[in-house]
C-alpha cells in the first residue's frame, strides 16, 4: 500500500454516472482503489470475498423510489454477508429520516446529495478508520484465543513416570497456586510450553486469560512495542493506540517464551514492570497497573544466564523464584515406550489406521537412542511412521532411526577426507552451509546456542538455515 494512502478499498454504488466519476476522482486520495458500480447487484457479486475498508451506499435506485427500500435491502445484505463492514448510506438532500432508519438497520454514517467534499472526506475516513479498528480487534481476539487453546486433542501433557518427571509434576503441584513466577530450563523439545500451561491450569488465574509471547520469534525491533504496548503517534506506523501482552494478560498468565532473547537493553523495563507491577507503553508518560503472573521458559543453561554480558541477574532472580529443570528424552529412558504409545494412538486415530504394533527389539532400540530433538522429535518421528507404514509391524526404518554403524573406523576416515576436501574448497556458499551445520551439530541443534557460537541472531540462523536447506 502506498504510505500516502492510509485505506485500500473503497466500493461506491449508486445509479448516477456523475456521482460515481466525482466519487472515484475525490476519494482516490484516500484509497488505493476505487470501485463504482450502478448496480448493487453487480457490486455484491464482484466484492465476493474482498473486504472493503468502506462501501458508500445510494438508498434508492428505482427510478423515482423514495423510500429506499431498495438501499435498506442491500444495506442488510452486506452485513449479513460481514457484520463488520463499514457502510455509509448516501440520501437525497433532507431525507433525515431515512439516514436515521439506515444507522438503526447498521450503517455506520451517511452522506446527503449533493455533498460538500470536505465532509465527504472526513465521513469516509472516519468510517474507514472505524473499519481498520475493527479488523484489529478481530485479529487480536483470534490471536489471543490461538494462543490460549488447550493442546490438541489427545494432546496428554507431560506423560512419564521416571523419577525425573515426578520431581518435576511435584514442583508443579507446589508452586502452581500460589502467585511466585516461574522460570522453566530445558532443551528445545522437552515441553515448556507444556508445563507452563500445567501450571496455569492448577493456578488461582485458571479461569482468566493465559496469553504467550515467545520472544525467540518476535523481531527485536517490535518487541517493546509487543511486551509493553503503544501510544497513537509513537513511531511512524503507530497509528492507533495498541495495548501490550503484559497489559492484556492482566488478571491472568503471561508466557514469555525463550526469554533468553530478549535484548539487553528492554530487561530492565521488564523488571521494572515486573516490581512495580505497572506497564508503561511506548510514547506514553502515565503508567498501567497490571496483575499477572508470569511464567517463563528459556533453553539456556544456568551458565549462560549467568553471563550478565546476556541476562540481567537482577531480572533472573525475579523471574526465578521457582525454578523447574525439564529432563531432556535421554535423561528419562524409561518414559519413552509410554511416549511411543500414546503417540501411536493419537496418530493412528487422526489418519484412520489400525494401531499398530511395535516389536520389542525396535522399542529397545528407539529407547536407547538419544533423541536429539527430544519429545517433539519423538512426535515427528512416531507421526512419520504412521504415515508412511502399511499394516505390518513397525521397523527401525519407518521411524528414520538406524543403529549405530558398526564400522567407526572406516566413517573415520572418511570424515577425514571429507575434512580434506573441504579444506580445499573455498566457494563462500558451500563454507557458510559447513560452517552453519558444524555449529548446529555442535550445540544439538539449540538455535540459540549456535546462534551466539556463529555471532548471529537467532532469525539470522533461521534465514541462514533455510538457505541452506538445513
Amino acid at each position: 500500500m502506498d504510505m500516502g494512502k492510509p485505506f485500500d478499498l473503497c466500493v461506491v454504488i449508486d445509479d448516477d454516472e456523475d456521482i460515481l466519476l466525482a466519487a472515484r476522482l475525490l476519494l482516490r486520495q484516500l484509497f488505493e482503489d476505487v470501485l463504482t458500480y450502478c448496480d448493487p447487484r453487480a457490486a455484491y457479486e464482484a466484492i465476493g470475498d474482498r473486504s472493503p475498508d468502506a462501501i458508500l451506499l445510494d438508498a434508492n435506485f428505482a427510478r423515482g423510489a423514495t423510500n429506499a427500500a431498495e438501499g435498506f435491502e442491500w444495506l442488510g445484505r452486506f452485513l449479513a454477508r460481514d457484520p463488520e463492514t463499514v457502510v455509509v448510506m448516501i440520501t437525497a438532500h433532507g431525507g433525515v429520516q431515512i439516514a436515521i432508519e439506515a444507522m438503526k438497520r447498521g450503517a455506520t454514517d451517511f452522506v446527503t446529495k449533493p455533498w460538500s467534499n470536505e465532509r465527504l472526506l472526513a465521513t469516509v475516513r472516519t468510517a474507514a478508520a472505524l473499519r481498520q479498528s475493527r479488523r484489529a480487534v478481530s485479529t487480536e481476539k483470534d490471536r489471543a484465543a490461538a494462543i490460549t487453546a488447550p493442546p490438541a486433542s489427545g494432546e496428554t501433557p507431560l506423560l512419564g513416570d521416571s523419577p525425573a518427571m515426578r520431581r518435576v509434576m511435584q514442583l508443579i503441584e507446589r508452586a502452581a497456586p500460589t502467585d511466585a513466577n516461574v522460570l522453566i530450563l530445558g532443551e528445545n523439545g522437552t515441553g515448556k510450553e507444556l508445563v507452563a500451561r500445567e501450571l496455569h491450569r492448577r493456578s488461582r488465574r485458571a479461569d482468566r486469560v493465559m496469553l504467550s509471547v515467545d520472544l525467540g520469534a518476535v523481531a527485536e525491533t517490535v518487541i517493546d512495542s509487543e511486551l509493553f504496548g503503544h501510544v497513537k503517534g509513537a513511531f511512524t506506523d503507530a497509528r492507533t493506540d495498541r495495548i501490550g501482552r503484559l497489559q492484556a494478560a492482566d488478571g491472568g498468565t503471561l508466557f514469555l517464551d525463550e526469554v533468553g532473547n530478549l535484548p539487553l537493553h528492554l530487561q530492565p523495563k521488564l523488571l521494572t514492570a515486573l516490581e512495580q507491577r505497572r506497564v508503561t507503553p511506548v510514547g506514553a508518560n502515565k503508567p498501567v497497573p497490571v496483575d499477572i503472573r508470569v511464567i517463563a521458559a528459556t533453553n539456556l543453561t544456568p551458565g549462560q544466564l549467568a553471563d550478565e554480558q546476556r541476562f540481567r541477574q537482577d531480572l533472573l532472580f525475579r523471574l526465578n523464584t521457582v525454578e523447574i529443570v525439564l529432563p531432556p528424552l535421554r535423561e528419562r529412558r524409561e518414559d519413552i515406550p509410554q511416549l511411543l504409545d500414546h503417540y501411536l494412538g493419537i496418530y493412528a486415530r487422526k489418519y484412520g489406521k489400525q494401531p499398530h504394533v511395535i516389536p520389542a527389539p525396535v522399542v529397545a532400540t528407539l529407547t536407547a537412542y538419544d533423541w536429539p530433538g527430544n519429545v517433539r522429535a519423538l512426535r515427528h518421528s512416531v507421526e512419520r511412521a504412521v504415515i508412511l507404514s502399511g499394516d505390518a509391524p513397525l521397523t527401525l526404518e519407518d521411524f528414520s532411526i538406524r543403529p549405530s554403524d558398526p564400522q567407526p573406523t572406516r566413517l573415520a576416515r572418511e570424515a577425514v577426507v571429507e575434512r580434506d576436501k573441504a579444506d580445499d574448497d573455498l566457494n563462500l556458499d558451500r563454507v557458510e552451509r559447513r560452517v552453519v551445520e558444524t555449529a548446529l551439530k555442535k550445540h544439538g541443534y539449540n538455535i540459540s546456542g549456535a546462534a551466539a557460537e556463529l555471532g548471529l541472531t537467532r532469525a539470522s540462523l533461521y534465514r541462514r538455515m533455510e538457505k541452506h536447506g538445513l
